[in-house]
């Protein structure tokens, strides 16, 4: 299996950022680290054309791939892993094209200032991790002539390019496999953090348990923070009000999974003997926590590569075209977090 940065990041004990900006040359690393981190990706011969890639010019032109934080609640060490395999996506295509990417990251600042940060630089395209943006932050980019591309996030009506995964469809492969185990109390962990997918996730939720003729308990709804230390507080308030708690519960995303299912251990509330939960990205500790968790996959790395091939596509046609939503589908990876109802 082909080396990606998460790897490089593990190994190293460094995030997927400061290996990505050691690995373009980039600045916001120590020369030690950035050492470190070229050497252990010599040592687990990660590919020399994805490197150059990142370093040197190209006939194509140049892509800016911004990773935009703006309050850090999804956007954070818990989630390297999970953008990281976006950037090896984006690498990938970048190098099928022939193109030179560069990564930005920015924190707690503007859009616009964002926009001003980047304007001595010379790129044909933007790929932007919207994950953390509203809708003003959209906006502000209709000033760059330039084609842009949106990932991890999606928009009906604005008038932009997205590349996101299918919440909808991810969303009714964890109700129904709840109801085929015999479920019918079923809640969902509600992020208390407004985004994109956690509001779409939310509403298909809703949408889906009517359509399958389940009841939704409002008391079954939990909201936690995005985090895992922040879901593990959250729950735990929640807990000591001693409610009742559903049969099984969506989770918005497999962090908030794991901070929750932390404290229902406390409680001695196990999973799944006493609830069952589903999780949604199908990070790395989900098939090693206990118990395994069950949850969603979808393809970070598609994703990557389908936002480099929309916008070669822009660069090299109408760039007035109408907008290009793509949604990527994803798999149920069933584990042990979900018990069948007797």
């Amino acid at each position: 299996m082909a080396t990606k940065i998460a790897d490089i990041a593990k190994a190293a004990n460094l995030s997927s950022a400061a290996v990505s900006l050691a690995l373009s040359g980039k600045k916001g690393v120590s020369k030690e680290n950035r050492s470190r981190i070229l050497q252990i990706a010599k040592d687990l011969k990660y590919e020399q054309n994805k490197i150059k890639n990142l370093t040197n010019p190209s006939k194509s032109g140049t892509i800016l791939f911004l990773r935009i934080a703006r309050h850090g609640h999804t956007i954070n060490r818990d989630h390297d892993v999970f953008i990281a395999d976006y950037i090896d996506g984006l690498s990938e295509g970048s190098t099928t094209f022939g193109y030179n990417m560069i990564m930005n990251s920015f924190r707690a600042i503007s859009v616009p200032k964002v926009i001003e940060s980047i304007s001595g630089i010379k790129y044909q395209g933007i790929i932007v991790l919207g994950t953390e943006l509203s809708v003003e932050d959209f906006t502000a980019f209709e000033a760059l002539d330039v084609p842009i591309v949106f990932i991890d996030t999606f928009q009906d009506y604005l008038q932009f390019d997205f590349v996101d995964m299918n919440n909808i469809d991810g969303i009714f492969k964890m109700v129904n496999h709840f109801v085929q185990q015999g479920y019918e109390n079923i809640g969902f962990l509600r992020s208390n953090v407004k985004t994109g997918n956690f509001r779409l996730r939310f509403e298909a939720f809703k949408e889906i348990s009517k359509f399958l003729n389940l009841k939704i308990n409002s008391e079954s709804i939990i909201t936690v923070d995005s985090t895992f230390d922040g879901a593990y507080e959250d729950m735990k308030e929640y807990l000591n009000t001693n409610p009742s708690l559903p049969d099984g519960l969506v989770s918005s995303n497999d962090i908030m999974a794991y901070g929750v299912i932390k404290a229902l251990n406390e409680f001695n509330i196990k999973v799944p003997e006493d609830i069952s939960i589903i999780g949604f990205d199908n990070l790395p500790l989900s098939s090693i926590m206990n118990p395994p968790l069950t949850t969603i996959k979808v393809s970070k790395h598609e994703i990557g590569k389908t936002a480099i091939r929309l916008i070669h596509n822009r660069i090299h046609g109408n760039i007035n075209a109408p907008p290009v939503k793509v949604l990527i589908g994803g798999e149920l990876i069933i584990r042990g977090s979900v018990k069948p109802k007797n």
